[in-house]
């Protein structure tokens, strides 16, 4: 079929072939199909979706456009967490070297900041020396050394999905599942993975804001896994208020390293442990999931996890002193305070916006060719539920822009509502999917013995 017929197809809700994405995609790759029959075809996609083998057949094109990295030289089940990105989640920093210490090899190719979401690499590249554009020979070679090994996506990796995901940046089909698990399952499956764990973020800090729409990405996502052979499982976790207390680059690096030698932040690290026990699990070192969440507490417990960290950032060219030392770290040139305008209970967070208010202190970009700041960010003092009093601490901006401060001092006040009565606890692990689809969750005991 020709271009113009393949996107007719679609346009009027057929079911393309693997042979037909094959001939369009590969053709656009190597420039013999326009940009404009490109967006042509993401548009027909966005309004008539897709089916599952349709959605296979994408990812798998996708995925061959590049290098497919073999890591069948390192012993051990290779598994990997995927999370489609929030306020303040810092997980993937204690996650991969906890697990990793729990003797699993967790290769890692993340993300930059996303909108409002921050984005692992811009945390990574924090801390002083951190390099994450090794090539793909680095990454075996670090992963090989240390078990863990933290980078960016490379230009060999699924570059059909990098041109294809800048253009749907710039034709409003970026909020298309099919596109969404297309485009996250070709990058996570060019790693060497065996398996992968999914945290889906739904709420008011995620992409996805109901509980449906995070359900049908998740089951989309575990059916492209499971199709191509990688045993794949996930979670749906709330993020209707920043998780943990740090929001921005350094911050959330300083937050990482605090719960890596063993301070129990409670969203945080049941989210963390949630998914690194699977991913323990998922790696045959341990019998259930709850006995990898054990394992994991063990290795934070023991130092082995920040041992770890420690390690991997060193070999990939960081200082690991700051970790050690983080009062070493330049000081923002402003640190402001914001305090609640009236007492009574935190019943919620404008989570995105916030997401967007550290983006304009400096933790974020607003174009491509922006330089992020990590010293800038927010901490915030209360969770939903806790009593608050008027003109008590609230939270806390740090940046270098003098000219935001009063703006970003009256948005932080108005991001978080104060009422009278204290509201009903936030479930934070909504439900756990497989192939056989989405069931409910409850999260074992962590803090038994612990000091929260």
């Amino acid at each position: 079929m020709t271009p113009v017929e393949v996107i007719r197809k679609k346009r009027d809700g057929g079911t393309l072939t693997r042979e037909e994405m094959h001939a369009f995609i590969s053709g656009y790759v190597a420039n013999e199909i326009p940009d404009y029959q490109m967006a042509a075809l993401l548009m027909a996609v966005y309004f008539n979706g897709m089916t599952a083998d349709e959605r296979a057949a994408l990812t798998d094109v996708m995925l061959h456009s590049g290098v497919v990295v073999d890591l069948s030289h390192i012993p051990g089940v290779k598994v990997d967490k995927h999370s489609t990105g929030g306020v303040g989640d810092k997980v993937s920093l204690i996650l991969a070297p906890m697990v990793a210490a729990c003797g699993v090899p967790v290769p890692m190719i993340s993300g930059r900041g996303l909108g409002h979401t921050g984005g692992t690499l811009d945390k990574l590249e924090a801390i002083p020396g951190f390099r994450t554009d090794l090539s793909i020979e680095e990454y075996k070679r670090v992963i090989a050394e240390t078990g863990l090994v933290l980078i960016g996506q490379t230009k060999e990796i699924a570059p059909a999905d990098k041109r294809m995901y800048a253009l749907r940046d710039v034709t409003a089909t970026v909020e298309s599942i099919p596109l969404i698990a297309g485009s996250i399952m070709s990058k996570k499956l060019a790693e060497g993975i065996d398996a992968l764990v999914l945290d889906i973020k739904t709420g008011n800090g995620a992409f996805m804001h109901t509980f449906e729409d995070s359900a049908a990405l998740a089951e989309a996502l575990v059916s492209i896994g499971t199709s191509m052979g990688k045993r794949t499982v996930g979670y749906i976790t709330d993020m209707n208020q920043p998780l943990g207390y740090m929001i921005g680059n350094w911050l959330e690096v300083v937050e990482s390293v605090e719960c890596l030698k063993g301070r129990a932040v409670a969203d945080l690290m049941e989210v963390t442990y949630v998914l690194g026990g699977t991913m323990v699990w998922l790696g045959k070192r341990a019998a259930s999931i709850d006995e990898g969440i054990e394992r994991c507490k063990e290795a934070i417990a023991s130092g082995k996890a920040f041992e770890k960290f420690c390690e991997v950032v060193a070999r990939q060219g960081g200082d690991p002193s700051y970790l050690e030392h983080p009062q070493r770290y330049p000081r923002p040139r402003h640190v402001v305070e914001v305090r609640s305008t009236a007492s009574g209970y935190v019943t919620g967070y404008a989570t995105m916006q916030i997401g967007l208010l550290a983006i304009a202190l400096g933790a974020g970009r607003t174009k491509v060719d922006d330089i992020i700041d990590p010293k800038a960010g927010i901490i915030i003092t209360k969770k939903i539920g806790d009593r608050v009093e008027r003109d008590e601490l609230l939270g806390t901006i740090a940046t270098d822009r003098g000219d935001v401060l009063d703006r970003a001092r009256a948005a932080m006040q108005s991001f978080v509502a104060v009422g009278e009565t204290t509201p009903s606890r936030q479930q934070l692990v909504h439900a756990f999917v497989d192939e056989t689809g989405v069931k409910p969750w409850t999260t074992p005991s962590l803090w038994k013995g612990m000091n929260r």
